[in-house]
Parts: structure tokens; sequence; C-alpha cells
């Protein structure tokens, strides 16, 4: 089966001080509204994934990071539709400010563990055991 270029996605899962990581939960009148994600997105055209999801963080979040603070963790590939989605996921421990909702409806601190109870998109999903056995 073929399928055109894959769509190329960054998040982050920042994990707090007590070992909690961030979600978001997805605004009404996007797609899977109400599902809850890592926060970050799509790696625009001459971007490279840390860069994108520096721009991520700091659109979605109003928070800062750098390069340094963010250590490849994971990866999900996933079909979406006619396309595909590959989805690196990073860890990150430092950053600057506090996390606000500026694209999402809500945020979330929890422990891994309590995310397999979520409403998650599918490439989220898998993502949760690796964080489990890293935290």
């Amino acid at each position: 089966m073929s399928v055109d270029f894959p769509i190329f996605v960054v998040a982050a899962a920042l994990i707090d001080a007590d070992g909690r990581v961030l979600l978001q939960q997805r605004p009404p009148g996007k797609s899977m509204a109400g599902l809850w994600e890592f926060p970050g997105g799509k790696v625009e055209s001459g971007e490279t994934p840390e860069a994108a999801l520096i721009r991520e963080l700091q659109e979605e979040l109003g928070i800062e990071t750098h390069a340094s603070c963010l250590a490849p963790a994971t990866f999900a590939s996933e079909p979406l539709g006619a396309r595909h989605l590959l989805m690196l996921l990073y860890v990150c421990r430092k950053w600057k400010g506090i996390a606000q909702p500026h694209h999402a409806s809500a945020l979330k601190w929890m422990h891994p563990a309590q995310m397999y109870a979520m409403p998650m998109p599918p490439a989220d999903l898998p993502l949760i055991g690796m964080l489990d056995a890293l935290l």
C-alpha cells in the first residue's frame, strides 16, 4: 500500500518536579475535538523538529525552552486518512514560564499511569507506556 509523504509532527512530554506530564485538550471545531494530547504540532518546511517544537510550545502554551532541553524519547507511526502521521516525542524537564492553554480547551498535569483512562488520539496512546516506564 502506498501513502503520500508522511505528515511530520513533534510533541513534548513536559515533566514537572512531581513526575507529572502535561496534556492539553483539543478545542471544539478541530479534528479529534475533546481528546487529550501531548502539546506540539506540525514541522513546517525548512524547520528542524526541535525548532518546530520550541515554536509550537511558545505558540500553544506561552513557554520557552531550548533545543538542549529536548531529549528524543520515542515516536509514533499512525495512519491518518489518506496520509500517514509520524510523531516524534521529546521529553522536556526545563522551560521558562507557566503553561497556559492558548490553543487548547484545558490543560491537565497527570502521572503516566493515569493517562490510560484518558480519551486520546490513536498516535498518542502508544507513547504512554514508554513514559510510564521512564518515570
